[in-house]
């Protein structure tokens, strides 16, 4: 069979960055030790290119959401250093969890009968303090199959972490209360946002996503997190279109003047949803904006002032997170991991 063409998209990811925010992260832990949050694919940047530089860089703590993601981690890691936040909910992902020695995090009364039933070990175990989705409530504490858990790390999650909320002492102090009631290793309640909430949140584990891979959740970290990923797109096609000539879906962009534009090879099937519109691009410093509507994958660019840029020259779109969130209007989370699958 031939070899495939070069693609025309391509997705830049600064490893160099990416361990440097693991080790920030690492050290406004304090005394804690930073786990890392592998989900999603490493929340879309690719777990085959983000998990070895974080394993490389000192991490030891994976979280992944679904049983499915584990095999991709674990050719990277040993099982004992991987945990399932969905936990266990049948007999069958006892059965792997048991098989592969990844830790499943139990997430409810009924999910710990089912540890303890299909032969259990060391697990982990979520303590719901106030975000009401998963993990247990502090007055389940004391249920006898709960009570008999080999607790490795007990965790929970905050639900207001990226703001000054009186919600989060509150958490604290609740998940402090627990802490004394169920025998355990370790301690983590702190994400990403948690870890610029200061030590008192750090315990013995904390658990970063969205900054590892280029987000500010806070402004505190605004200073110690660099950009990780950086879409660019090859420009497929130029023209010249005339003074009152429109562009794209319903015509909502008209040219003043004679102009040059181009296409690049990429839209809202690769996670550019159509909110980019009125953003631009960059190539050697300067800006090619989006002319009309993004559409499912193209995009059309004003050339004017880019006038030595052509057909097969690769443009960037600026991907800086809080201000592509700005832009956008949809969360940092959302714009890693909408990002498809297109990008080589």
């Amino acid at each position: 069979m031939a070899d495939l063409p070069p693609p025309t998209l391509r997705l830049h990811i600064d490893e160099d960055a990416l361990a440097h925010n693991w080790r920030a992260l690492d050290r406004l832990s304090g005394s804690a030790r930073a786990g890392a949050a592998v989900k999603a694919d490493c929340y879309g940047l690719g777990v085959n290119t983000c998990v070895p530089v974080l394993r490389n860089s000192g991490c030891r703590d994976f979280f992944v959401a679904h049983w499915s993601e584990v095999p991709a981690v674990l050719k990277h890691v040993p099982a004992e250093q991987i945990a399932v936040l969905h936990g266990v909910g049948s007999a069958a992902e006892a059965d792997y969890a048991r098989a592969t020695g990844v830790r499943p995090v139990i997430d409810s009364v009924r999910q710990a009968q089912i540890w303890t039933e299909n032969g259990g070990y060391p697990c982990h175990l979520m303590v719901d303090t106030g975000i009401n989705r998963l993990g247990i409530s502090p007055y389940e504490v004391n249920d006898p199959a709960i009570q008999a858990l080999s607790v490795e790390v007990l965790m929970s999650h905050l639900a207001c972490a990226d703001e000054d909320s009186d919600k989060n002492p509150v958490q604290l102090g609740a998940f402090r209360e627990v802490m004394g009631k169920v025998a355990h290793r370790e301690t983590s309640l702190a994400n990403s946002a948690g870890v610029a909430l200061g030590n008192d949140f750090s315990f013995d584990l904390t658990r970063p996503g969205l900054a590892l891979y280029g987000g500010i959740p806070r402004s505190e970290l605004a200073d110690g997190i660099q950009q990780v990923a950086y879409p660019q797109a090859r420009i497929i096609q130029t023209r010249q279109i005339g003074a009152g000539e429109s562009v794209g879906y319903n015509a909502t962009f008209t040219a003043p003047s004679t102009m040059r534009v181009g296409v690049v090879s990429l839209g809202y099937a690769d996670g550019i949803l159509r909110n980019w519109a009125g953003a631009h691009f960059e190539v050697d410093g300067k800006r090619l904006p989006i002319l009309g509507k993004v559409s499912m994958d193209m995009i059309v660019l004003d050339l004017t002032d880019a006038s030595g840029i052509g057909e097969g020259d690769w443009v960037s779109l600026p991907y800086h997170l809080p201000d592509a969130a700005r832009q956008t209007s949809l969360s940092q989370y959302e714009l890693l991991t909408v990002l498809g699958r297109r990008f080589g």
